[in-house]
């Protein structure tokens, strides 16, 4: 959708915005310039502490008591926001002005219905009845695709899963036709079944009621499948600005070259082709360097000349497009050369079997304790969330476990690690079984040698104590080291091996970005010489560049111990990158499991491929198939009869799916697939993703 003669919805003109603190000014946006039309979709991109949200509640004047604009002009339909009074505001936000936020929550109230929220909307800013108001919010949910509307509408929000309360939550944002969009980081915490849905219902309802949306990310691939335009933002300024196709495609600024070397495209090989993570860290606001304020991490930069005055966008085409950079070189780079120039890293060997899983099974008992229940005899039922698990993990080997939220991947790590106890089969780790064996009852160097990394390390750092001594705690307990100095010594080790300055003994977390914290708990998994670690979504909510740079520390840290890593994602894309085979779940059971490269390439289970097509690619060349999954899945404790994916699979062939459970197909190595198709009808099944010259994309090509 191009711009056309009708004046843009949104400009933005040389904004700054300040917040002002006890220890001054400080400067979170400077020199920002944006235009959004109607029916427009511009995405919003760069690192945590860029300025993008900050822009976003500029926006809506959203600035809070120390927060002001300072220069420049935010103009909605051609009126300055700045010179609106609270009651203008008022009337604008939530009606003609929206704004979706990564976590649904923020915007939903935990004691009120769904109904009440929705309700409200219409009758608070169209001033209609409540009946009115009651059948648009029902023709709302049908919009974005939520069934049984009057159920959802009686529900109160913690009744409903993740995907649905950020479905609600567009809802209230759509209810009343806005004008303009905002999207802040809308897909985050989401499945990327979830997300697909969610993205391709977001552009629909923008087509069909015009509605300019300004998606704010740091997924690329998110915004390469959902936006016209893209701006990347850098230290509160924009450094770079095109069509998705100019920018992707021919980036011309140092930090945009950047961000594609930190992304795991099809084309990336841990081995060969490794991530390349930008250095250094991004400068505070009251920090930023003279000149480009990108220069410290640059590698092109030029003394004298790039820390000099401030540096202006420039155009970077003379035929008219609109492709700008804020680079005074950009011209003399050669930007052919390739992203991830490095040598090539040898390949880990893999070695003898340290983790078998054998028909592991995990159940939880739900008592119903209603009379009714208690004649029935059907008072005990049970949430089956891991169904006959079987796989091997050997040394050196990175095996993934993925699959949608709810299908059993957590609860096999919690089993794995001594937390929860199994119900029944094997797990087997150096030989000895451990599936029944709390982690109380575990030997010392059982524990030591099983360590886990999770998603959140706030969760798992203790703020009042220093990072010195959370590491050291856990080499003293494994006893690896007993005496002070030496425990000291390996602690200042560890921190060399994470890439984290030795004076970081004596912080707290508190003092840590998220990338460093999740550094620390690298450093305190690998500090009791673990032979396997299991990584619980290490990477998920962190900036691309800090993902990579994660990603790569594990990989260094694994060829040196040869470490066996067991990876739980439903990050695709990294997958592909990371891992040397993988198992894919869906509710509690095994649907696939194989090399990498087997599994992402024809024969796939239907599941698979699904997953494959709703992962987002920040590659304008790839071509993915679209493969729309109906519904949620079904509940762990009332599963369905035949084959767990019956009712929502897209090549189900009838009865027999919904009778019989699926039998296990070998198609050769180890490529194990659990379905009704026969292999040489699920060999004929074309590549979700390719390269648009028609060559389909597997694991390790």
């Amino acid at each position: 959708m191009s711009q056309n003669a009708i004046p843009p919805v949104l400009e933005i003109d040389n904004l700054g915005i300040s917040y002002f603190t006890r220890a001054g000014e400080i400067p979170a946006v400077k020199d920002f310039s944006l235009s959004l039309g109607a029916g427009e979709s511009v995405g919003l991109v760069g690192e945590s502490g860029c300025g993008k949200s900050t822009v976003a509640m500029g926006i809506m004047r959203y600035l809070g008591s120390n927060g002001a604009i300072v220069g420049g002009a935010i103009r909605f339909k051609g009126r300055d926001m700045n010179e609106l009074n609270e009651a203008e505001l008022r009337q604008i936000r939530g009606s003609e002005i929206a704004m979706i936020y990564q976590e649904p929550m923020a915007a939903l109230n935990p004691s009120l219905t769904i109904a009440t929220q929705l309700i409200e909307v219409s009758m608070t800013h169209e001033g209609i009845g409540e009946a009115e108001a009651h059948a648009r919010a029902i023709q709302v949910l049908a919009d974005v695709n939520l069934p049984d509307a009057e159920r959802i509408m009686a529900a109160y929000p913690h009744q409903l899963s993740g995907g649905q309360q950020q479905r609600v939550v567009v809802c209230m944002a759509l209810l009343s036709n806005p004008s303009l969009l905002l999207l802040d980081e809308p897909t985050t915490a989401l499945d990327v079944t979830v997300e697909a849905g969610l993205v391709r219902l977001i552009a629909g309802l923008s087509e069909k009621y015009g509605t300019a949306l300004l998606y704010i990310s740091h997924n690329l691939g998110l915004i390469t499948d959902t936006c016209d335009r893209v701006c990347v933002m850098y230290s509160g300024e924009s450094v770079e600005e095109g069509t998705v196709n100019e920018v992707f495609n021919a980036p011309r600024h140092p930090y945009t070259h950047g961000l594609f070397g930190c992304i795991p495209l099809p084309t990336a090989d841990k081995n060969a082709r490794p991530l390349m993570p930008i250095q250094g860290q991004l400068p505070l606001p009251h920090e930023r360097p003279p000149g480009c304020n990108f220069g410290p991490r640059c590698d092109h930069f030029g003394a004298g000349r790039c820390d000099g005055d401030e540096i202006a966008m420039q155009a970077v085409s003379n035929s008219g497009s609109a492709h700008r950079a804020r680079c005074l070189r950009w011209h003399e780079i050669n930007w052919d050369l390739d992203i991830a120039v490095e040598t090539e890293r040898e390949e880990i060997p893999v070695g003898d079997v340290v983790l078998a899983v054998d028909g592991m099974q995990k159940y939880y008992a739900v008592h119903d304790r209603s009379i009714g229940a208690w004649i029935s005899g059907k008072g005990v039922r049970y949430v089956k969330a891991n169904e006959a698990l079987d796989f091997r993990a050997r040394k050196g080997e990175t095996v993934a476990i993925v699959g949608e939220s709810g299908c059993g991947k957590s609860t096999f790590a919690k089993v794995l690690v001594g937390l929860e106890a199994s119900t029944g089969g094997k797990v087997r780790f150096d030989g000895d079984e451990i599936g029944q064996t709390s982690v109380h009852d575990r030997t010392s160097e059982q524990i030591g040698s099983l360590q886990m990394i999770f998603q959140n390390p706030d969760e798992t750092l203790n703020p009042s104590l220093t990072i010195g001594s959370q590491i050291g705690r856990v080499i003293r307990k494994f006893g690896v080291e007993v005496e002070p100095d030496k425990i000291r010594e390996r602690v200042l080790r560890l921190l060399d091996t994470v890439k984290l300055p030795r004076d970081f003994i004596h912080r707290r977390p508190r003092q840590l970005s998220g990338g460093q914290k999740q550094r620390v708990g690298i450093a305190r998994a690998f500090a009791g010489n673990p032979s396997l670690v299991v990584a619980d979504e290490p990477v998920s909510a962190l900036d691309v560049s800090v993902q990579a740079a994660v990603t790569e520390l594990l990989m260094d840290i694994q060829r040196e111990h040869g470490t066996t890593l067991l990876f739980i994602s439903h990050d695709l894309s990294a997958v592909r990158y990371l891992a040397d085979r993988v198992v894919v779940m869906y509710l509690g059971r095994v649907m696939e499991r194989g090399s990498t490269d087997k599994v992402f390439s024809p024969p796939y289970h239907p599941y698979t491929e699904a997953l494959l097509s709703a992962v987002p690619i920040a590659d304008p060349n790839i071509e993915k198939r679209e493969i729309i999954l109906e519904g949620n899945p079904p509940s762990v404790i009332d599963q369905p009869p035949g084959c767990p994916f019956q009712t929502r699979c897209p090549r189900k062939l009838g009865p027999l799916c919904e009778t019989e459970a699926p039998p296990s197909r070998d198609a050769g190595d180890g490529h194990v697939i659990a379905c009704h198709m026969e292999l040489t009808g699920l060999r004929q099944v074309e590549h979700v993703i390719r390269f648009s010259n028609g060559n389909g994309v597997a694991g390790k090509e």
